[in-house]
């Protein structure tokens, strides 16, 4: 998540300010809320977003609902791995809630655009007193893709298996049922190849 999709598809509740980012005293829970789409008073009384710099680093898809909706993958058996670059655009003017996003593609890809948001965020620190970040997104129905969830996290090697149980435990309770089925029935974990390298790849 960043201006440019993430390389490679994420705890702490979300701070009352905009311009603060988690603290590790505030790890408690995780919290996920609907998307603006099913329950827009709900985004709206969960506005607050992390700070830019924040969301600016390379993220790990670790769990999605679409089987190739990865910015960078890699097939099984391939030693190729591709890429797939748009840009996105916060929806809100001034970049005061960065939570609202719109993707379009380049090259090729360029006429196609998904709206998607960041329905929960923060940071965890776990038993060795390592921070992770985490974070989970929303994305519309487009003409190629069905509606989905992903999870991120900024480890490369994948997210910490406490973490992976709190955030599936929290988007089953979501108070959405369409989102709740989804998870259910499509929702799986991304296989993690660190020997890739998607950043010498190219499409």
């Amino acid at each position: 998540m960043s201006t440019e999709q993430p390389t490679v598809a994420e705890a702490a509740p979300p701070p009352t300010a905009a311009a603060v980012a988690p603290t590790p005293s505030d790890s408690a829970a995780v919290h996920i809320r609907a998307p603006r789409q099913y329950k827009p008073a709900q985004a709206a009384e969960s506005s607050s977003s992390p700070p830019l710099e924040w969301l600016h680093r390379s993220w790990t898809v670790t769990h999605s609902t679409l089987k190739r909706d990865l910015v960078a993958y890699q097939s099984k058996g391939s030693t190729k791995v591709k890429t797939v670059s748009g840009a996105d655009t916060a929806v809100a003017a001034g970049g005061g809630d960065l939570t609202a996003w719109n993707w379009r593609g380049s090259g090729l890809l360029k006429p196609i655009s998904c709206p998607w948001e960041m329905i929960g965020w923060g940071e965890r620190v776990d038993a060795e007193g390592r921070t992770e970040k985490w974070a989970v997104t929303w994305f519309a129905k487009t003409l190629f893709t069905e509606e989905g969830l992903d999870v991120y996290t900024d480890r490369r090697e994948g997210m910490s298996e406490e973490l992976e149980g709190l955030i599936l435990a929290a988007l089953a309770t979501v108070g959405v049922e369409p989102l709740q089925q989804l998870v259910a029935k499509n929702m799986q974990k991304v296989a993690i190849d660190l020997a890739a390298k998607p950043e010498e790849a190219k499409a």
